[in-house]
């Protein structure tokens, strides 16, 4: 214990010199030293590395990126489509209620080009067809009576029965008959198919910017009577043939239209709307979306029934329709000089910050009643009505009450006045 005496003052004293060091310290002027080295090769380094960061922020930032515009992506956009044109096959004369499903004229339609069909089908007993799992059969041993399969075409019976064609057997089952491969017709319609006429409708809004347009041309009746799309001259007739959709998506028209696929066309709304709205224009671009290399999920086909009655009975006309699916797809980004470029550096700086800053009545309180006034300024309490006319400001935007620091001598009454109508000082060089 008394060894450990001595050293209680020496830390004591160390701790008041560290203090007293920090205390001086903070009380010090500091400057930076400025080092000029006379070396050429290594100035160039340096006015090189300033030079690169310059471009950088002059020709990226701004130039390419624009990132003194404020944007809008993903506007808001309709599309109304409308197919015209008739078609052979080999029995018969399609129009568009025939071969356009769904009919509404919706951005997503089809447009049949070939069919597999099974007509008069009935609800009876038939053999099942070969391509289900574990149809074919021997003997009635091979067949399961109800047997249910979710690929089938129907309720097995238990009975092995002979095929529609040839020497194999398939279990029977119960379910419209005959089935799909047993009795189907294949017929063509691509005949015609490209002088197809597809009428594509689009209007977009960016709502941040409250700009709208559409892709059809103003003021001219009867245009779109005696016009195609055409990108240089024809730019706002948004009327397509079929076959240009698909020869600019690469595709062979008749391959396509055998076993069907998907086309795209995708219509960009790249808007600087900094510039004129002329200068806003709608930009297509056409390409196939399944994967045509894969053949599992490559072509498109769907299936629909035709039902009626002969003799009582129900009968149906199964169709398995192959077709091109057009799919409408519409996006864009819009930009504008951002707000505070607006409010600072535009020639009506003042008449846009106005419109920017909304202005709220209120009536003089007394000095005591400060929390009211802060409450108005913040949009928390509603404004009392303002009070009639008075000679000299009577009524004052919360802007100027919170913001605008006390004038010089008084304005007379003029002056009073622009500042109410006006932005106050301060609020447009925000």
């Amino acid at each position: 214990m008394a060894a450990a005496d001595p050293k209680a003052p020496a830390g004591a004293a160390a701790a008041r010199r560290l203090a007293r060091g920090c205390w001086s310290a903070f009380w010090d002027y500091e400057t930076p030293k400025v080092i000029v080295v006379k070396n050429r090769r290594l100035g160039v380094v340096y006015r090189t590395v300033q030079l690169l960061i310059l471009l950088y922020f002059v020709w990226y930032v701004f130039i390419v990126q624009k990132s003194y515009q404020d944007r809008e992506t993903g506007p808001e956009s309709s599309v109304i489509t409308k197919v015209k044109g008739i078609t052979l096959s080999e029995h018969k004369v399609w129009d568009v209620e025939e071969y356009v499903k769904p009919p509404e004229g919706g951005s997503v339609f089809s447009i049949i080009t070939r069919i597999e069909v099974t007509p008069s089908q009935t609800l009876g007993t038939c053999p099942e067809s070969m391509r289900v799992t574990n149809a074919t059969c021997d003997s009635d041993d091979d067949c399961v009576a109800g047997h249910l399969d979710m690929l089938g075409n129907g309720v097995q019976t238990g009975h092995c029965v002979p095929y529609y064609h040839g020497a194999s057997k398939t279990c029977e089952v119960s379910g419209w008959c005959p089935v799909e491969d047993g009795a189907s017709i294949s017929q063509f319609l691509g005949k015609m198919a490209p002088n197809f006429t597809i009428l594509i409708k689009n209007s977009i809004h960016y709502p941040k910017f409250q700009f709208s347009k559409g892709n059809i041309e103003n003021g001219k009746n009867g245009y779109l009577k005696h016009c195609t799309f055409d990108e240089v001259s024809h730019l706002y007739c948004p009327i397509f043939k079929l076959g240009f959709i698909v020869e600019q998506a690469g595709e062979n028209f008749t391959e396509l239209a055998h076993s069907g696929g998907v086309i795209g066309v995708i219509i960009n709304w790249d808007c600087d709307l900094d510039l004129a709205a002329s200068k806003c224009n709608p930009k297509y671009s056409f390409r196939r979306l399944d994967p045509k290399h894969i053949p599992a999920s490559s072509g498109y086909n769907f299936r629909f029934a035709k039902y009626y009655k002969i003799n009582g009975s129900t009968t149906r006309t199964l169709i398995k329709a192959y077709g091109i699916r057009i799919d409408v797809i519409v996006h864009g980004q819009g930009s504008f000089l951002c707000d505070w470029i607006l409010l600072t550096f535009m020639n009506k700086n003042k008449v846009y910050s106005h419109k920017k800053f909304d202005k709220v009545c209120t009536s003089r309180q007394s000095p005591g009643s400060w929390p009211v006034t802060l409450a108005l300024v913040l949009g928390q309490a509603p404004p009392p009505p303002c009070p009639s006319p008075q000679p000299g400001p009577t009524c004052a935007p919360p802007e100027q009450m919170a913001d605008a620091p006390k004038r010089g001598a008084g304005p007379g009454p003029g002056a009073s006045q622009d500042s109410i109508l006006t932005d106050p000082r301060g609020l447009a060089q925000l």
